[in-house]
C-alpha cells in the first residue's frame, strides 16, 4: 500500500473512532436536540465540528472558579437562613407561592415583602437616576454591567463614582471582559478606571498568556447597581449610550430600548448578595461588612412599599436552569393573559410548549420582538419559531426598526411581573450568568402594562398569512440557523 493509501486509511479510522466516541460522550446531560445538533456538526463537518465542540461544548468553568462558587453558595445559604422571614401576603396565590419556593430551593434567595419598585423606560432617565443615587452614597457602591463604557451619556455616572470615592465611599465595579472589550471606547475606559480610586475587575477574563482560558461565550450578562444596601437598579440596560458607540448604529439611527427597575426595600439586600457572589468568585474577597450593612437595612428598615419580590440569580453556578423552570411554571399557571417582551426569543422545547399550550387553551398571549436585527444568527433562529407561535394563536408585534427592542420582561394575568437581564433563549437559560426579578402585589404589573401598551401602539402585528408568504430563501435561512441555537 502506498504512503497516501496508509494515510487515507489512518484518517478514516481516526474519523470513525472520533464519531463512535462522540456518540457516547456528547449526549451526556444534554437535551436530545442539543446533543443532535453537536453530533451533526461533528459528523458533517469533520475537524471543524470537533474543534467547535471542544471550544464551546462545555458549560463548566475552571475548577478554581467552580469550587469557589460552590463554597459561596453554601455561605449565601447560611447568610440568608439567618435573616427574618416575614410571611407572604395573603394575596399571593398558591401557584405563585409554589414558584417562590422553587426559586428559593434552586437560587437560595427568599421572597420578601415591603419593597418599592419604579420601572424606568427612559434610557437616559435611568442613567440620570443611577447617577443621583450614587451621589447620595455614604458607605458603598456596587456596580456590575455586562457592557460598560464611559461616553457622552454615561460620563456623568462615572463622575459621580469619582465623587463618591473622594468622600471615602468604597466603589467596586465589575464588567464582563469580552462583553465590554468589544466596544470602541474600551481603551479609554480602562485608562480612566486605572487612574481612579474605583476597585474594578473584569468578569470571566480571557488572557491565554496568563493561563485564563475558558469557553469564550460563557458570559456574565447581569446588570445591577447597589448603593449602601438602600437603593438598587437592575434590568436589561447596559452602562453605555443607546447606540453602543458604533458609527454604523448612529448612521442608521439605531438605539436600544430598555427597561430598568429602581428598587428600595429588602430586595436591595438580595441584589447585593448577587454582586457579592460575583465579586467573591472573581477576586476571592467576601464582602462581609457590606452584607452586614444590607442585613441591618433588611431587618430594621421600615417597609419601603407594598411590593413582594424575589431575586432569581441563574447561570453555570446555579443548579438546574432555574430561570427556565420559573418562567415555564408561571406561564403554565396563567389564566387570562401573558405578555412577553424579548429581543431574542429562541425557546427550548419546554418553553415553546408552555407558551403555545397557554395560547391554545384560550389565554391571550402576545410577544413583542424587534422588526430589525442586531445579531444575524439569533435574529434568524428566532424567526424560525414564528409559524408555530402564530398557528397556536400567539399575537406577535414587531417593534419598528431601526430601534432595537432590548427589554426583557413578561407579565402574567394581573399577578406577576418578571424582568431582568435574562432573554428567553437557551443561551440565557444555560450559558449566561443572569439575574431576574419577580414582582408580586403592589403596582408593578400595572406599571409594566403601560410599557407594554406603549410597545403595542408603536408596533406592527405580524399575521400568519403574511408570514407564510415570505421568500423561500428567508425561510430556509431561518430554519438552518435554528440549529445553531442548540449548540450549547
Amino acid at each position: 500500500m502506498t504512503v497516501a493509501g496508509v494515510m487515507g486509511t489512518s484518517i478514516y479510522i481516526i474519523d470513525l473512532l472520533v464519531k463512535i466516541v462522540a456518540l457516547g460522550v456528547v449526549p451526556k446531560n444534554r437535551r436530545p436536540g442539543t446533543a443532535m445538533a453537536w453530533l451533526l456538526a461533528i459528523f458533517l463537518i469533520p475537524g471543524v465540528g470537533l474543534i467547535g465542540y471542544l471550544l464551546l461544548g462545555q458549560t463548566r468553568l475552571d475548577r478554581r472558579r467552580h469550587e469557589r462558587q460552590r463554597a459561596l453558595n453554601e455561605e449565601v445559604t447560611r447568610y440568608v437562613s439567618g435573616l427574618p422571614r416575614p410571611p407572604h401576603p395573603e394575596s399571593i396565590s398558591q401557584v405563585d407561592s409554589a414558584t417562590i419556593e422553587l426559586n428559593e430551593r434552586l437560587g437560595s434567595l427568599p421572597a420578601t415583602p415591603g419593597n418599592r419598585v419604579e420601572l424606568i423606560a427612559d434610557y437616559r432617565g435611568s442613567i440620570d437616576a443611577m447617577t443621583a443615587a450614587v451621589d447620595q452614597a455614604e458607605h458603598h457602591v456596587h456596580v456590575q454591567f455586562y457592557i460598560t463604557a464611559c461616553d457622552h451619556v454615561t460620563e456623568p455616572f462615572f463622575d459621580a463614582l469619582d465623587r463618591a470615592t473622594a468622600r471615602g465611599v468604597s466603589v467596586r465595579l465589575l464588567l464582563d471582559h469580552l462583553g465590554s472589550r468589544g466596544i470602541p471606547v474600551w481603551r479609554q475606559l480602562v485608562k480612566r478606571l486605572d487612574a481612579s480610586d474605583i476597585d474594578w475587575h473584569p468578569l470571566l477574563p480571557i488572557h491565554p498568556l496568563r493561563g485564563q482560558i475558558r469557553r469564550p461565550d460563557l458570559r456574565n450578562h447581569r446588570k445591577l447597581l447597589v448603593v449602601d444596601g438602600r437603593v438598587a437598579f437592575t434590568g436589561s440596560q447596559n452602562l453605555i449610550e443607546p447606540g453602543y458607540n458604533k458609527p454604523k448604529n448612529h448612521r442608521a439611527g439605531r438605539e436600544w430600548v430598555e427597561l430598568t427597575a429602581k428598587i428600595e426595600g429588602p430586595l436591595v439586600s438580595a441584589l447585593n448578595v448577587v454582586f457579592a457572589s460575583d465579586w467573591n468568585t472573581e477576586t476571592g474577597e467576601l464582602l462581609r461588612s457590606e452584607l452586614a450593612v444590607s442585613s441591618s437595612v433588611w431587618v430594621s428598615g421600615a417597609p419601603a412599599g407594598d411590593v413582594t419580590g424575589q431575586v432569581v440569580p441563574s447561570g453555570p453556578g446555579v443548579d438546574a436552569e432555574n430561570n427556565l423552570r420559573a418562567f415555564t411554571s408561571l406561564i403554565y399557571a396563567a389564566r387570562e393573559r401573558i405578555s412577553i417582551t424579548s429581543p431574542y426569543f429562541v425557546p427550548d422545547e419546554s418553553l415553546l410548549y408552555a407558551v403555545t399550550t397557554a395560547a391554545r387553551r384560550g389565554v391571550a398571549v402576545e410577544l413583542f420582538v424587534s422588526e430589525g436585527k442586531d445579531q444575524f444568527m439569533v435574529y434568524h433562529a428566532q424567526r424560525s419559531y414564528y409559524e408555530a407561535l402564530l398557528e397556536a394563536g400567539v399575537r406577535i408585534y414587531l417593534y419598528p426598526k431601526p430601534a432595537v427592542l432590548h427589554s426583557k420582561h413578561f407579565s402574567i394575568d394581573d399577578e406577576v411581573a418578571v424582568m431582568g437581564s435574562s432573554n428567553m433563549d437557551m443561551r440565557s437559560f444555560a450559558l449566561n450568568y443572569e439575574i431576574s426579578l419577580m414582582l408580586f402585589d403592589g403596582d408593578p404589573v400595572a406599571q409594566m402594562r403601560k410599557v407594554e401598551d406603549s410597545y403595542r401602539a408603536m408596533s406592527r402585528e405580524l399575521l400568519l398569512e403574511e408570514w407564510l408568504a415570505r421568500p423561500k430563501v428567508a425561510a430556509y435561512t431561518d430554519n438552518v440557523l435554528r440549529l445553531t441555537a442548540a449548540l450549547q
